[in-house]
C-alpha cells in the first residue's frame, strides 16, 4: 500500500470517527454504555411478524446508521411460524433471536409464565402514546414495539367508493360470493386477533356466512393486498398499513374504516432470557421506542407508538378513527380455538 492510499484511509477513518462523535455525544449515559455493550456483541437477530420485509430492511438500515458497529439482522415470517421458529430454537438449546416481535399478544404470557422472557424497562418507555401503554406488560418483559389497523379493503378500479363494504358484516353480502380475499389465523396474527374479534361481535354464524362467498384465503393477512393488485378479488379484511403503502406505489387499492370498528393491533416484543446478544436486543427494543424506528414505521404507514410522531400524507389520525380490540385474556384464549374452528369451517 502506497503513501497516499495509507493517508487516504487514514482521513477516511477521521471523517468517520467526528461523524459519530456529536451522535455519541447527544446520548445519554445509559445509552452510551448500552452501546458501547451492543458493540462487544458485535450483531443480533430478531425474530418479527409486525413488518413486511421492505420495512424490516428499513429499520435494520436505521438502526445500523444510528448505531454503526451493531449489525442488525432479522427474519421476517408469519406471527404463528416466528413463534414455532423461537419454540425449535428454544429446543434445540440453540438460541438465535435476541428480540422476539410478534403479532399474537398471546405468545406472550406463556413465554413470561415458563420464565423465557428477560425483565427490562426500556427507558424510552415514557415516550410512548399514553393509550398504548396498557398493553404493555406491567412486569416489564414485554412492550408495543409497533401497531396497525386491520380494516375493510378493495381494489378501486373493481369497486366504486360508495358501493364499497362499510361495516364488517358487509363482506357477508351475497354480492360479494367468489370476490372476498382474508388470511389464516392458524398463520397469522393480525388474521387471529380479526377473527376472534368477529366472533365475540357477530358470533360463529359470521364465518359460516362468510364461507358462502367462498373467500380466498391467504396465509399473512399481506397475501389480501396482493390478491387485490392482481384483481383476483374485490374485497377484503386487510392491513391498512400494507394496503396505503401499495396505493402510494400505484396501485389501485382504497381503504375502508369500518363503521363498527377497525381492529386495533398491537405488536408486542421481547427479549429472550437466552439471547445470544442481550444487550444489543435492549438497545433495539430502546430504538423501536424512539424517533428513528417511528420515522420509518410512519412512512410505511404503520401508527406510530410515540408521541409526537405526525402520520404520513394521506393517513387517517387515529384519533379521529373509531378503533375496538379484544382483551389480552381474549385473544390467548381465543386463537387457539378459532384456529381449529376456522379449518373446520373453510377445509383449510
Amino acid at each position: 500500500m502506497n503513501h497516499y492510499t495509507t493517508r487516504g484511509l487514514l482521513l477516511l477513518c477521521a471523517a468517520l470517527a467526528i461523524g459519530a462523535a456529536p451522535v455519541r455525544a447527544q446520548m445519554p449515559a445509559w445509552e452510551k454504555d448500552l452501546y458501547e455493550a451492543a458493540k462487544k456483541e458485535k450483531q443480533f437477530t430478531f425474530y418479527t411478524a409486525h413488518y413486511n420485509t421492505e420495512e424490516a430492511s428499513r429499520l435494520c438500515d436505521a438502526f445500523d446508521k444510528k448505531y454503526p458497529g451493531v449489525k442488525c439482522n432479522f427474519v421476517r415470517t408469519t406471527a404463528q411460524v416466528a413463534f414455532q421458529r423461537f419454540q425449535q430454537d428454544l429446543q434445540a438449546n440453540v438460541p438465535v433471536a435476541s428480540v422476539f416481535s410478534s403479532t399474537d399478544v398471546g405468545h406472550y404470557p406463556d413465554l413470561k409464565k415458563r420464565g423465557l422472557l428477560m425483565e427490562y424497562k426500556p427507558h424510552n418507555l415514557a415516550k410512548m402514546v399514553d393509550s398504548l401503554k396498557q398493553y404493555n406488560d406491567k412486569d416489564n418483559t414485554y412492550w408495543v414495539t409497533a401497531a396497525a389497523l386491520v380494516v375493510i379493503t378493495y381494489n378501486n378500479s373493481l369497486v366504486a367508493e360508495k358501493d364499497a363494504p362499510k361495516n364488517w358484516p358487509d363482506l357477508l353480502d351475497s354480492k360479494w360470493k367468489d370476490k372476498v380475499a382474508i388470511g389464516h389465523p392458524a398463520f397469522s396474527g393480525y388474521v387471529g386477533t380479526w377473527t376472534v374479534l368477529m366472533r365475540k361481535l357477530y358470533g360463529w354464524q359470521y364465518f359460516e356466512k362468510l364461507e358462502k362467498n367462498k373467500p380466498q384465503i391467504g396465509r399473512s393477512i399481506n397475501d389480501t393486498v396482493t390478491m387485490l393488485n392482481a384483481k383476483e378479488r374485490w374485497v377484503a379484511a386487510g392491513p391498512e398499513a400494507t394496503t396505503l403503502l401499495s396505493r402510494d406505489k400505484g396501485n389501485p387499492v382504497s381503504v375502508i374504516y369500518p363503521t363498527d370498528g377497525s381492529l386495533l393491533m398491537v405488536s408486542p416484543s421481547g427479549i429472550p432470557k437466552n439471547a445470544p446478544a442481550p444487550n444489543a436486543g435492549k438497545l433495539f427494543v430502546e430504538f423501536l421506542l424512539d424517533k428513528d424506528a417511528a420515522e420509518v414505521s410512519v412512512k410505511a404507514h404503520s401508527l406510530s407508538v410515540i408521541k409526537g410522531i405526525k402520520p404520513a400524507v394521506g393517513a387517517k389520525p387515529l384519533e379521529e378513527i373509531k378503533v375496538i380490540r379484544p382483551t389480552e385474556e381474549e385473544i390467548t384464549k381465543g386463537i387457539p380455538e378459532v384456529k381449529e374452528k376456522f379449518r373446520d369451517t373453510f377445509g383449510v
